[in-house]
């Protein structure tokens, strides 16, 4: 309430790019997935402006991470726009425009080694995740 008993709605605005990024690390860190980097993408013309690259254990740790990212952006008013690898989770793929995630079962993700792919994008420093 208002100073003056008038209701005040106050609305969040939904995190992007770098906060979404720092956002999904720190969920992908609190479900202790290995390995957790950010891209900055947007220097290197890519489709995204970062991607978040994390490993888990197992199909089981990569679906409990995709549900833990979808789970906490919810709650802040956010969904993917497309979703890829749910049915084998080796690499589970959530799009959210500015930021892609990618979670990947440890040896799928060194095949793919998207790292190596987009060299040229710097690392964010995501503070220890």
């Amino acid at each position: 309430m208002g100073a003056g008993g008038e209701l005040i709605i106050v609305r969040k605005t939904p995190p992007e790019g770098e906060e979404l990024t720092r956002v999904i690390a720190g969920s992908l860190d609190a479900g202790k997935a290995e390995e957790i980097i950010a891209l900055d993408l947007r220097s290197v013309g890519a489709m995204s402006d970062y991607f978040v690259i994390a490993s888990g254990a197992t199909e089981n740790h990569v679906r409990a991470l995709c549900e833990r990212i979808e789970h906490e952006l919810t709650q802040r008013g956010v969904s993917p726009l497309h979703r890829e690898g749910i049915q084998t989770w080796n690499w589970v793929l959530l799009d959210y425009f500015d930021v892609v995630v990618h979670i990947f079962r440890r040896p799928v993700r060194s095949y793919y080694d998207l790292e190596r792919l987009w060299g040229d994008a710097p690392a964010l420093d995501l503070g220890g995740s």
